[in-house]
């Protein structure tokens, strides 16, 4: 079962064509993770398809986890969990809001058991494992975002079905990034000749610890040329201007594909930003990996853009 549901055809890789990149010399195709799986989409799909392996090798019958209220990561293991008969436990940031937003609605209606604490107690997560252990017996731990080794080694094969998808090898990869599992994975498996950047969702420097840690993990990298720019995260997670939300409904009219506000839509605005200051050198190509989250962009419209007069199309 586990290897019928994994074991899913190669997302399509796609070149996308624009003005400024033409301008630039430069060629932008984007890997269209996003279309990998209707609830358990894009990178989340990588993260879990590892976890869910050793879940099943351990044959854990409880999975908890922490996320945010607008978490891919959780609708994404809340619905793995439903199709696979496990028990899920959602450790989620902030109070309990009612009605419930459009991720944690779906996420209960797949029987994911919440439990919300506040801010400042969502920071003291052993604290909180502690008292799940006590409450619950054993269970599987997926770390916030699913980023751990198992999550790495799936988001690897991204790169790996780019190389037998594409007849030449791109020049970057640029992912966007808030745990760091999918950006570790992508450079554990890019060529020494590549480059890498993570285009962070959230400010400051502490995520390149994160990723060299999951690094850390792996042998014989040979990728060594890799970076994380936090220019354009927009003041923090889930933070916006209206600048982000115009750039993101007009990739969609003029591209066909739809970026979410919190990861897709500040990676590629931040691409075209570096593109005009001439930050790419001309005849290279760049392969960015959709990574989806588009789940979240109704609650988005509803809880972050609703007052400002502006939408997400």
């Amino acid at each position: 079962m586990l290897n019928e549901f994994f074991n899913l055809p190669p997302s399509p890789v796609q070149e996308i064509f624009d003005d400024t990149l033409s301008e630039n010399q430069v060629r932008l195709f984007v890997k269209r993770d996003n279309l990998l799986h209707s609830s358990i989409s894009g990178n989340k799909f990588r993260k879990l398809k590892y976890n869910f392996f050793k879940i099943k090798e351990l044959e854990c019958q409880k999975i908890v986890t922490f996320g945010g209220a607008f978490s891919n990561h959780i609708q994404a293991t809340a619905a793995a969990g439903k199709y696979f008969g496990i028990e899920t436990i959602g450790i989620v940031r902030g109070e309990r809001t009612e009605p419930l937003n459009s991720t944690l609605h779906f996420a209960e209606h797949c029987g994911m058991k919440l439990h919300f604490f506040s801010r400042s107690d969502f920071r003291d997560k052993d604290l909180i494992i502690k008292q799940m252990e006590e409450e619950l017996g054993d269970f599987y731990f997926l770390p916030e975002g699913g980023s751990n080794s198992l999550a790495v080694r799936g988001c690897m094969e991204i790169v790996e079905e780019i190389d037998s998808q594409m007849p030449f090898k791109p020049d970057y990869f640029c992912t966007a990034c808030g745990t760091g599992g999918t950006l570790a994975g992508i450079i554990a498996a890019a060529k020494s000749s590549q480059k890498v950047i993570g285009f962070s969702a959230l400010k400051g420097a502490f995520l390149e610890r994160d990723v060299q840690r999951l690094l850390d993990i792996e042998e014989d990298i040979p990728c060594k040329n890799w970076q994380i720019i936090d220019d354009y995260c927009f003041g923090g997670y889930a933070k916006w201007q209206p600048e982000l939300i115009h750039f993101i409904n007009d990739f969609k009219r003029k591209h066909s594909i739809i970026l979410d506000p919190i990861y897709t839509g500040k990676m590629f605005f931040g691409i075209f930003d570096l593109l005009k200051k001439r930050f790419f050198r001309p005849n290279i190509t760049i392969v960015a990996i959709h990574t989806g989250g588009l789940q979240g962009i109704e609650g988005f419209n509803q809880m972050k853009l609703k007052k400002s007069g502006f939408k997400i199309e």
